[in-house]
Order: structure tokens, then sequence, then C-alpha cells
């Protein structure tokens, strides 16, 4: 019998005769293969097979194994939720009234839409959406984030994924409007223009879990604060967040405790405390906890253990192996490192204090008569506020500090990172120089502290303290916590290649504020001082993904001008659609809290950027009458997963092979460079060779200057790369004005494990 014949009762043959029709796959050896096999098997052997054959010479066998992937999935949902399987998707109505039912889906669902009007949205599903995933993007979505019941079983299918998301996020507004609404959010995410955060993808509609991507803490330095601060990270981590960690107010090693001398164990006792929580307290059991810890490098304790926390040599009761660390840095110690004898011998000095100790003597107070120290200035172009009293601290007499060649600190920062990755850079002068919210604190005071577990995020900071604690009336005991500014990141990103190439970055744009903003009112934050600012400030980061892969399709060298030129031009045009949209959701809904003294308010924003044309002038006009909705509206995540998902290359990261392995803890796919063909090949397959990460840098540099928080920027190595060179990269990175980069990736490590609650 004919293999037509054979498709009209076999899903198998009739899903490899078209796919086959529609990519130009040879399949009758697969055919002959599979020929007479019983049906688990015969699903099996073809999948297997497909997989096998995906090469840079056959790319498009992964749509064969993505259908093949598509029936079993689909067989699967119908099986356990009861219909036909020849209907591909189910009744939609019944999906959420049975997974309400099971406790799985908040009940939210169904007392803010009738039957009706799910009924209405179920009609707007199009199951053919499903083709445009890959296979490991349909086996990631399926594998983490289609919702299962207690089992394990699989329920939802991926447009219900999506529909789910949007009506979640689109729930409040007005009824005029809401339907209309979910069905753009349901156009942009059906379509893969863009993702939302792993957090939202997962937990939007369910009754547990919360949907913002991570959060940023500062520790105040005292014994409450310290333990208020784990117990919080333990609480945000079960619900699937990442965390960063200020711990730059936090007393040295040897320092006094109630003016006892030498008694203070610093902050390695802490880290290693912090490690032990995000190990204990995992993910939703999907993962452990994810945590990044900054330290200031003017920080005694930067060199009393900090720099050696994930290193393999040294004492292993000093080590924090399952946390990643970060160093905030100020322009001066870089420019310390720069300052050489006549011989070019490094000769700058750099030296550590104790926060408390410099509080204790030099006497700085702010207006409040609150003591302060020296993390809590910093550089702006035209006063030197750190590096004045900076060097008043060194001219103290009577304050103990530690001192170094400031190359040899540099030198050990270089060490850890060709070993571990870590610790990530953040140029702190920088970014408080850059933030659009310097106006809580005044000038030179500094704001931002760190960034967060993926180095995108830069929001105003401050530590939650108690107030006080006593027993009311009916002889509770309660403690009275002043909260701090605990930043929350929520994000999302935009699929370059799909969006630019089909020219809805106009459309998109706006709704995905909208969802994004949508976010800040519908989460459910199980820390209160999170709650609070992420309504203060109303901070979202709105990103890209695919950059590489969109180059590739415009036929432009990673190594060029052009592509520096065209990261320029692009991402001027996102933020401009993005101010735009939080400006038409601010006329609709109100600014944020915060918004008067703003530099989005005096236009210092504008100007700063060098944005002079007509339509940024009517822009910064309009945002000074109506004002923006978020305080902060951009920033690029690593977008590993959710790249994987949306078919295109992780965040602005040059992909650097065109065939590859993907390789988790669950599986191991062979992959090729997405849209692979005779017209790509030459420009994903010069990446390869791009060890000059200057090119790099000086893209990251013209898409920085159009982004109000920051990027996750990688640094790509050769493990024997000479120390000069890496030094070289970050003086490059500094002098280019970015504001953080991640990890230093070179061809010594073994996988790095990434906080997947930044990949939107």
């Amino acid at each position: 019998m004919s293999q037509k014949l054979h498709s009209r009762t076999n899903p198998i043959l009739e899903i490899i005769r078209g796919t086959s029709e529609k990519y130009k796959l040879d399949t009758a050896e697969l055919v002959e293969k599979i020929a007479g096999l019983e049906t688990t098997k015969r699903y099996e052997q073809a999948l297997n097979y497909a997989l096998n054959k995906i090469s840079m010479e056959d790319p498009d066998w992964t749509y064969l194994a993505a259908n093949l992937y598509l029936h079993d999935i689909y067989g699967k949902a119908a099986t356990n939720r009861k219909y036909c399987v020849t209907e591909k998707y189910g009744n939609f109505y019944s999906l959420i009234t049975e997974l309400t039912n099971l406790g799985i889906y908040s009940e939210d669902l169904l007392n803010h839409y009738s039957k009706e009007e799910i009924d209405l949205l179920a009609a707007e599903i199009n199951h053919e959406k499903d083709n445009l995933f890959n296979y490991i993007g349909l086996f990631l979505l399926a594998d983490r984030y289609l919702t299962k019941d207690y089992q394990g079983n699989i329920y939802e299918l991926p447009q219900e994924r999506f529909m789910i998301i949007s009506m979640t996020l689109m729930k409040n507004e007005p009824k005029s409007q809401r339907l209309k609404l979910i069905k753009d959010a349901y156009w942009a995410l059906s379509n893969l223009y863009m993702t939302v955060a792993t957090p939202t993808l997962s937990n939007a509609g369910k009754s547990f879990g919360q949907l913002s991507s991570c959060f940023i803490d500062t520790v105040d330095d005292s014994l409450d604060g310290i333990y208020l601060n784990n117990w919080d990270i333990a609480r945000l981590s079960k619900d699937g967040g990442g965390i960063g960690i200020y711990l730059g107010k936090v007393r040295a090693l040897g320092s006094d405790i109630k003016r006892f001398k030498g008694n203070s164990s610093g902050v390695v006792p802490w880290i290693r405390l912090i490690n032990d929580t995000a190990v204990s307290v995992d993910q939703l059991g999907q993962r452990q906890g994810a945590v990044a810890v900054y330290l200031d490098v003017f920080h005694k304790d930067m060199m009393n253990g900090f720099l050696d926390l994930k290193t393999n040599n040294g004492d292993e009761r000093r080590k924090a192996h399952d946390i990643f660390t970060g160093v905030s840095i100020p322009d001066l110690f870089m420019k310390k490192l720069e300052e050489v004898d006549e011989n070019g011998r490094s000769i700058g000095e750099w030296h550590t204090f104790c926060p408390h100790q410099v509080k204790q003597i030099m006497g700085w107070k702010d207006e409040n008569g609150n003591p302060l120290g020296l993390e809590d200035f910093y550089d702006e172009v035209d006063e030197k506020f750190f590096s004045k009293k900076y060097e008043e601290a060194v001219n103290h007499r009577l304050l103990p500090r530690k001192t170094y060649r400031a190359m040899d600190i540099m030198a050990r920062v270089m060490i850890s990172q060709l070993e571990t990755g870590t610790p990530y850079m953040f140029y702190r002068d920088e970014v408080n120089r850059q933030n659009p919210n310097k106006h809580i604190k005044g000038p030179g005071r500094t704001s931002i502290f760190c960034s967060n577990l993926c180095t995108e995020i830069t929001q105003n900071m401050s530590a939650t303290t108690i107030v006080k604690e006593y027993t009311d009336e009916e002889g509770n005991i309660v403690i009275v916590r002043k909260p701090g500014e605990f930043v929350v990141c929520n994000l999302s990103s935009i699929n370059l290649p799909r969006a630019v190439e089909d020219n809805v970055l106009q459309k998109l744009i706006p709704i995905q504020m909208r969802m994004l903003d949508n976010v800040i009112d519908i989460n459910s934050l199980s820390v209160g001082q999170a709650e609070v600012t992420n309504k203060k400030y109303r901070a979202v980061g709105l990103g890209t993904f695919g950059w590489h892969h969109l180059l590739a399709l415009k036929g432009i060298y990673w190594e060029s001008e052009e592509a520096v030129g065209f990261a320029d031009q692009l991402y001027e045009e996102i933020a401009y659609l993005t101010i735009r949209s939080s400006m038409e959701l601010a006329k609709e809904k109100g600014a944020y809290r915060e918004f008067e003294g703003s530099e989005w308010q005096s236009g210092r924003y504008f100007d700063r950027k060098k944005y002079t044309s007509n339509r940024w002038n009517q822009l910064k006009e309009d945002v000074s009458c109506h004002g923006v909705r978020n305080g902060w509206m951009m920033a690029i995540a690593p977008n590993s997963s959710t790249a994987k998902i949306g078919g295109s290359t992780d965040g602005i990261d040059p992909l650097y092979a065109v065939e590859y392995a993907e390789e988790k803890k669950n599986f191991k796919f062979k992959v090729t460079a997405p849209d692979l063909d005779h017209n790509t090949y030459e420009y994903y397959r010069r990446a390869r060779h791009v060890l000059d990460q200057f090119w790099s840098i000086r893209q990251n540099s013209a898409r920085q200057r159009h982004i109000d928080q920051s990027i996750s920027f990688n640094l790509y190595v050769r493990h024997d790369i000479k120390a000069k060179d890496l030094l070289h990269l970050h003086f490059e990175a500094w002098k280019q004005g970015l504001k953080t980069t991640y990890y230093v990736r070179s061809t010594s490590q073994t996988q790095i494990e990434e906080c997947e609650a930044c990949h939107s």
C-alpha cells in the first residue's frame, strides 16, 4: 500500500508526509523503517530518527520532530481531558473549570469571566500557530510550562497557555475593552512576537507562584537585618524568584560589635548562610534557589574571602559554591588601575575599609542625622562626590584600612572569573549617573548599590529595618518593620527576528507594556516591602532576544560597523516606542508615584541621551505633561529558555556554533542556528571566530545608550587569555559606558547554570 493511502489511517505517516512536502525532506528511509511497527514504537522511532537527522545540512528536520511531538502531547491532553484527539484542542471552558476544581488554576478566571466570554476567547485559539515551534522550543514549553495535574499528566496545550496568560494579565481592564486587549495579547504571544518572563509563563492563571522574575534586597548592618533578609529571600525563592543581595553595609571581619573589638566575623559566614538557604528552599520543586551577592571593591572583606567564595582552592569552610558573586566598582578604582610608573608597572594603591568603622569615625550624616558610609556616594560627571569622600577616608589617620595594589585586587577578580565565570561587574557610578530616579536621595547620593542575579536590573534600593517589637492587647508579639526599597523586576522580551521582519513593533510594544504594567497590580508577593516598592515605582523591564538571528537574516556581519549602527538605530526605535507607550498608559491610568522631580519629568533623561529630533522633543513634552506609568522601563535579560521557545538566539549573545548540542539535566538535543540556509550560514559561521570581544562591547555600548536599566552582557574569552587582554576588555567595557557585565565565559569552564527567572 502506498504512503499516501497509509496516511489516511495513520496520523504519524500523515505528519511525515505533510512536513516533508512543506520542508522538502527526504523521508523515504524513515517511512520504510517504521512500516509495520505498532503505534507507540512508530512514534518513538520516527521522533528519534528526525532528531538524529537534524544537522546544518538538514536543519528543517527539527520541524518534523516538533510536529511528531505535537501529535504526542495532543493525544495525552485528549486522553487526560477525555475528548477526541482528532479535535487537537478540547473545550477551553471545560479545561478552566476542571483545573479550577482541582485547585491548580486560580478561581479568579471563573470569577472574572463568564462562560460566554470564555467561549468567545476559545474561538480565537488557533492550533495552527503550534506549527511555528521548532522541536526544542516545543519540548521546553511542554516540559516546563504547560499546566499538568498533580501526577504530572499534561492538560494544557500551547495556545491555551498563551490565552490563559492573556486573560490573567488583562483581567482587571475595563470590560468594554477587555476582550480586545486579550485578543491583542494572544496575537503577540501566539505569533511568538514576544515572550513573558518564565515565572509569568509558568504561573499565570495558577493558584500558586508569582509572576515577577527576580528581586534585589539591601541588607542592614544588624543581626535582625541579616536574618530577616534570609527569611525574605527564602519566601521569594520558594515562589520562583531569583535574588540579588547587596551586603556592602554589613561590617567586615574583625570589626567591633557593641564596641568589643575584633568580634565581627565579616560577610563570608552570612553568605554561607544564604548559600544554604538557596540550596534548601527550591523553586516550586523545579530547581534550587538562585542568589547573587554583591560587595563593593572598597569593602575590607573583598580580599578577606569574598573573591574566593566559589573557587576550588582554599578553606572549604569559607566557600559558597552555589551562590553567584558581583563586585561594585567605582570609576576611581578603574583610574587607579591605570596608574603606572616609568617602567609601565601598575602602582595605583587601593584602600579597603569596614563600612561600620567608616560611619563611626568619619561622622558623615544625611539630612535626617543618619550616618553615611562610602557606599552612600557616587561620582557625577562634573562633581566627584565619592572620590572626595574616599580621599577623606584615606587621609583620616584613625580610620583602619587594608591597602593593596589596585592591580592585585583586579588580578584576583579575573582569576575567579576565568575559573568560575564570576564575579559580575557593576559600574556603580555610571549606573547612578544614568538613573532617572536619582531625585529620591539627591545629588551625589547613591540610590542603586547593585544589580540582580542576571545584571540587567538597576533600580533604587534601601534596607528594611525593624522599628520596634511589642506585645499587643491580645498577647501577640508584633514586629514593626520600616520597609526599604526592595527591588522587583517584571520582565518581557521582544522576539527581534519575528517582530522586526514582520514590521510589528509599533503594534507590539504598547500591548507588551500594558501586559507588563498589569503584572504589577495582579501579582501577589509574599514579602511586603517588595509589594510596596513594586507599586511605588511600577518598574518594568522590556527587553529583546534574537539579536544574532536578526543580523543573520539582515546579512550583517557581527564584526562590523554596520552591526554597531544597526544596534544604535533599532534600540533607539524600541526606546521611543516603549517610553511613548508608558506615557500613553499614564494618560489613561496615572503616572507612577515618584514621577514628580524625576528626570522623566524634568526632561533631563532625554537631554542626557541627546534625543533632539522632532518626535523626541514632542515625546519629551508629552511626558512632562502627562507623566510615565513606569519609573524604569527597559532591561535586556539573558533569555535563554524563552529564546529557544521563540525559535531564536539567546538575548544579545552571538551564536558560536552553527550546529551544537543543547544539554540540560533532563535532555540533550542537537540544535542548529535558526533559519539556517545558504544565505544565513556565512553570518553565523563567521561568528565562530569572533574572539575579538571589542565588537560585542561596541554593539552593547550603542544599545546601552537607549536602555534605562542595564543588559545581561557576557564576555567570551579563551581559557588561555592573557591577563592584560582580559583587563583590556574590562577597561573597554567601562570606558564605553556599560553599566554591568555578566559572566566571563571561558572555554575552560564547565556549563554555567543560569537562573531561569530572568529569561523572558
